[in-house]
């Protein structure tokens, strides 16, 4: 069993626990770096996406996870992102700009849906957002000066102080291959999103969501404008997605309104939830379970039919069969998600062998008046 003695205040509010957590954190970051030397071309694009969908993943997580907000319509705010990131390039605006006002469109559409939203909680707010996702992509398909309508749009590459950032490009060494630029790209982004997340939920902002998840009732009784911190969740976590939209945009090359449906917004939700919904970590679990598990699923369905001999049989609709069925099983098993069991696993095993199986059971955290609304 290990022990964390902190003996200052600059202790307390570090973002790790240890030297220990920081050096696996800081090798982590090692691996991700030298990761395009080690991928082909293909591998290094599903790790491009799994960097992408785990930023949306974090958008999304300030508010359902951290705030208590269920949102079934992040994929418009995807489709913000994604199409003001086309229209500021057409202007020819220098991408370092482009992709942060990119995430504030998305931030300002956000705030303006929920002022009248957000007065809603439960399943209302979600069918309020689920409605918001499904008329997104009439929007879009309205739009058809500025999105393309149907046939869609083509998105140049970035560049930056003279470096294509395109998915095909070539790299920074003649070592590097196709997709390198783009890679560290979205590697640099996601790591100052994340970053500033860890940063956000040890202010005084992150507090009061926090409160507001745990209690409504209880945060309004000790001051805490709910209305105005619920706004403020809501355009941050639209501002993040917004981004992750602009960098998907990049890595899509070509897209229209099929890219941005509401199952991407159910996906972007069950994702955090196998995931572990609350915790930043869980974020990448979900981010990585959800781009690798077709690809699984398809090595598994073709051994299979090797063996079997089913030739090149295929079920439609397979993958996303696995994923809602990994879903129930974690609400009904273990709602914290993956990286919720590695916690419990790893408290068993600090505590072993005085552990014991009641110790990790879930508390209520809502009063009961909450319970019953």
């Amino acid at each position: 069993m290990r022990h964390h003695f902190r003996t200052s205040y600059s202790q307390e509010i570090r973002s790790y626990e240890d030297g220990r957590q920081l050096m696996w954190y800081l090798l982590l970051l090692l691996v991700a770096i030298v990761a395009p030397f080690l991928l082909d071309e293909y591998l290094l694009g599903e790790a491009t996406q799994i960097l992408i969908w785990a930023l949306a993943g974090m958008g999304l997580m300030v508010l359902a996870g951290h705030t208590g907000q269920v949102s079934l319509g992040h994929g418009a705010f995807l489709a913000c992102g994604a199409y003001m990131q086309n229209f500021l390039v057409s202007l020819s605006i220098p991408f370092l700009f482009a992709l942060p006002l990119s995430g504030l469109f998305a931030g300002i559409v956000g705030v303006c849906f929920a002022v009248p939203a957000l007065r809603l909680s439960g399943v209302y707010l979600s069918i309020a957002t689920l409605a918001l996702g499904a008329i997104a992509e009439d929007i879009i398909i309205m739009l058809e000066p500025w999105t393309g309508g149907v046939e869609g749009v083509y998105l140049d590459s970035a560049v930056f102080l003279g470096i294509d950032f395109d998915r095909y490009a070539d790299g920074l060494s003649p070592l590097a291959s196709a997709g390198h630029n783009f890679y560290w790209l979205c590697l640099m982004v996601v790591l100052l999103v994340t970053i500033g997340y860890i940063n956000l939920l040890r202010s005084a902002t992150g507090r009061a969501i926090t409160a507001i998840r745990d209690s409504e009732i209880s945060a309004r009784a000790i001051g805490i404008d709910v209305a105005k911190y619920k706004t403020l969740s809501f355009a941050l976590s639209c501002f993040v997605t917004g981004i992750a939209g602009a960098l998907l945009a990049h890595f899509l090359g070509a897209f229209n309104y099929e890219a941005f449906t509401i199952l991407i917004s159910i996906q972007l939700l069950m994702m955090i939830t196998i995931g572990g919904i609350g915790y930043i970590h869980g974020a990448f679990v979900g981010a990585i379970l959800i781009v690798l598990l077709p690809l699984w699923i398809t090595i598994i369905r073709e051994h299979v039919s090797g063996f079997l001999e089913l030739g090149n049989a295929s079920i439609p609709g397979l993958d996303q069969a696995v994923i809602a069925v990994l879903l129930i099983l974690f609400i009904l098993i273990e709602p914290m998600g993956v990286y919720g069991r590695w916690l419990k696993v790893r408290g068993w095993w600090r505590l072993f062998p005085l552990a014991r199986k009641k110790m990790f059971r879930r508390h209520r955290t809502y009063l009961k008046t909450e319970r019953l609304r």
